[in-house]
């Protein structure tokens, strides 16, 4: 096939003269409709039509992709044009000539028609009108519903894919020629399935057509011969019938083939591979179905009255299949790792998980026994993060390790150990959030999570650990809790390169206008993400990011390219949501404010450039503000308050770098992010 595709190819685009030979063979075709033909040049047409739907059923197998017979619908339109043309010229002939014999319309006709009537007018009509009706009804009226489904999806999508193109080439993954390549790609994939719409309508049209085209010949026939030629009721039948069911076995076998070709190429959709490869790779990929296959024929071969042999037969074949498949998927399963590919080994070396949990055997049961509570509530977890910091945390694996204790787990950041536990698998944990150890009967511990003493104990003590003031939680919720503040304290490490191109596509279509002019225009996407990192690494979120891409355009607008300073315009414009995070209770945002005193310390301690200012304070200056920090957040913390420490903008980052070591839940928050309608009370002064 692939010599005769190549030589139309060379023909179509070296040949100067190829445009004026496809332009005088359609008009030799439209000639057709309209002067008689010779009964040698209708034997070469239709047996051009013949040959042309089979190569045309052959590519459509062959295909790899639809767009790669992107002409598709424009032969679709050139093959009707001939087969009804082609039509037309042998009902003239019939209807002229059908009384000098068999041979009146050629040879291709009287052969079609002899081989299907078989002696029998009967038997061949109705052979006939299946053989319309499986056309008409189930093959063309089939791919003219795909096609019209196919062109409708298409359309509705092109949209999306083109932000998608958009979002890619703002933020760099692609550049402006692999924009053009795929801009091109999908209006010509859009092109193709509204014109494999419209070009599906020429197939229909072409079988209603011929039948129509078979009545008119048949009583057509049967009058002429009666009435012009003077023949006989049966001899005129027996002629004209023949006829007339050979032209249309001529014409529809070819349009069968090229519908079914229309219906291949549009239910291809995105599926890579010729059909064959396809079919095989998916029906046979696994050997359950065809064993089950091979033992319902062995089960209809037994049943009475039915013949053995064909069944078994074919159960034999489904079974044979199935013994291949199993041991090709034996023998990968067992091929050692010295001799599996190297490419796989490398793979699994390169790749980390972001977040892992793993469990001693002693705690499998909490997630591997059908009703357990550990997937469940992980699930949850992402949930919740996901609607309170605006960042969807990656898949988080659990799996087992024989070198923990049977009842340690172990909880990993990126392949790097961040917390360890123990739990009891059939007990509860009493935490006595007084923080004093409690006297229930049980095992002594510490809570894992929050270092606050506890106790093991039985399910039968809950109610008088709820009366002791003790939380009392379950193994699964102890280790949900560790790895969600785990989480928390480590949120930034999570939000990868990938991840900030992610939230940046998956903007609504009217803010990709601010995306594309802010991205990588005034800011790359890598520092992008160090601002989102920088508010996560604070539990600022990030659901917002409409307002956060526009006050980082701000920001950038007026010279601060530094991170700490977009950062601090960012929150600065997120004040409404820091201080909604912030107020407590009572109505109230409780804040600790740093005095006149040590805001000129701080501010005079900074040296280096205004983009990336370091603090040099002094080592004593240092230590008092410590303990300072440390007495008064202390006493606020004593009356049941949440403090908040409040100073000036310019050395909000660095105080809360020196506040996050020593008080890591203490939120720094500058003049600027407290809301004007925001109510403060003073808790303390440092």
């Amino acid at each position: 096939m692939k010599p005769v595709l190549s030589s139309l190819e060379w023909f179509s685009h070296r040949s100067p003269k190829g445009d004026i030979g496809l332009a005088c063979g359609v008009l030799l075709l439209l000639s057709i409709l309209i002067v008689p033909m010779p009964t040698v040049l209708l034997d070469l047409g239709l047996a051009a039509s013949f040959m042309t739907a089979v190569l045309t059923l052959m590519v459509a197998m062959f295909l790899q992709r639809p767009l790669d017979f992107s002409s598709f619908p424009s032969l679709l339109l050139l093959t009707t044009l001939l087969r009804l043309s082609l039509n037309v010229a042998t009902a003239r002939l019939i209807l002229a000539h059908g009384n000098e014999g068999p041979l009146a319309a050629g040879h291709v006709v009287a052969a079609f028609g002899g081989f299907l009537m078989g002696g029998d007018i009967a038997i061949g009509g109705v052979v006939f009108i299946m053989l319309l009706i499986v056309n008409f009804i189930v093959i063309t009226k089939g791919s003219s519903r795909i096609a019209e489904v196919s062109a409708r999806f298409s359309l509705d999508a092109m949209p999306g894919k083109q932000m998608a193109i958009d979002a890619d080439l703002s933020s760099g993954v692609i550049d402006e020629a692999t924009a053009g390549i795929r801009r091109s790609e999908l209006e010509a994939e859009s092109n193709f399935y509204g014109a494999m719409d419209g070009a599906a309508k020429f197939v229909r049209g072409d079988a209603i057509a011929a039948l129509i085209i078979t009545v008119i010949n048949i009583v057509g026939g049967l009058i002429i011969g009666l009435v012009k030629s003077g023949m006989t009721v049966a001899d005129s039948i027996a002629t004209f019938t023949t006829l007339t069911i050979g032209d249309g076995l001529a014409s529809q076998v070819p349009s069968l083939l090229v519908s079914t070709a229309a219906g291949i190429v549009v239910s291809k959709g995105s599926t890579d591979g010729g059909m064959s490869n396809v079919l095989f790779r998916q029906m046979a990929i696994k050997p359950k179905p065809l064993g089950v296959t091979a033992g319902a024929g062995a089960v209809l071969a037994l049943m009475p009255g039915i013949p053995a042999l064909p069944f078994l037969a074919v159960a034999g074949l489904a079974a044979g299949g199935a013994w291949l498949r199993a041991r090709r998927i034996d023998v990968q399963a067992t091929t050692p790792e010295s001799q599996r590919p190297p490419e796989d080994a490398s793979h699994a070396i390169s790749t980390i998980d972001n977040v892992r949990v793993e469990l001693g055997y002693g705690l499998l049961s909490l997630a591997g026994e059908d009703g357990s509570k550990l997937p469940e509530q992980i699930r949850s977890l992402r949930r919740a993060v996901a609607s309170d910091l605006g960042f969807v945390l990656p898949a988080i694996r659990i799996q087992d390790n024989l070198d923990l204790g049977p009842n340690e787990y172990q909880l990993f950041i990126k392949d790097i150990a961040a917390g360890k536990g123990e739990l009891r698998p059939i007990m509860l944990l009493a935490i006595d959030t007084t923080g004093k150890a409690s006297d229930l009967a049980g095992e002594p511990t510490i809570d894992p999570t929050f270092g606050l003493p506890a106790r093991w104990i039985e399910p039968a003590l809950r109610e008088q650990a709820v009366a002791r003031n003790c939380t009392v939680v379950d193994p699964t919720s102890v280790l949900t809790t560790h790895l969600t503040e785990l989480l928390k304290d480590n949120i930034s490490e999570l939000l990868s390169y990938a991840e900030t191109q992610k939230l940046l596509s998956q903007q609504p279509m009217d803010q990709q206008k601010l995306v594309s002019d802010l991205v990588p225009n005034s800011i790359s996407v890598g520092g992008l993400q160090r601002v989102l990192q920088a508010l996560l690494a604070e539990s600022v979120s990030i659901r917002d990011l409409p307002a956060i891409l526009e006050a980082v355009q701000e920001a950038c607008s007026l010279s601060s390219k530094g991170v700490v300073s977009v950062v601090a315009h960012v929150r600065s414009r997120l004040a409404r949501q820091i201080s909604d995070r912030h107020t407590g209770p009572s109505g109230f945002i409780p804040i600790i404010s740093v005095s006149a005193n040590w805001e000129d310390a701080f501010a005079e301690a900074l040296v280096g450039p205004s983009d990336d200012r370091q603090l040099a304070l002094p080592q004593t200056k240092l230590h008092e503000f410590i303990d300072r920090v440390r007495a008064v957040v202390d006493t606020a913390m004593e009356t049941g308050e949440a403090p908040v420490l409040l100073t000036s903008v310019n050395i909000r980052f660095h105080v809360h770098a020196v506040v996050e070591r020593i008080r890591p839940g203490i939120p720094v928050l500058a003049h600027t992010e407290i809301h004007r309608r925001s109510r403060i009370k003073v808790v303390g002064t440092i």
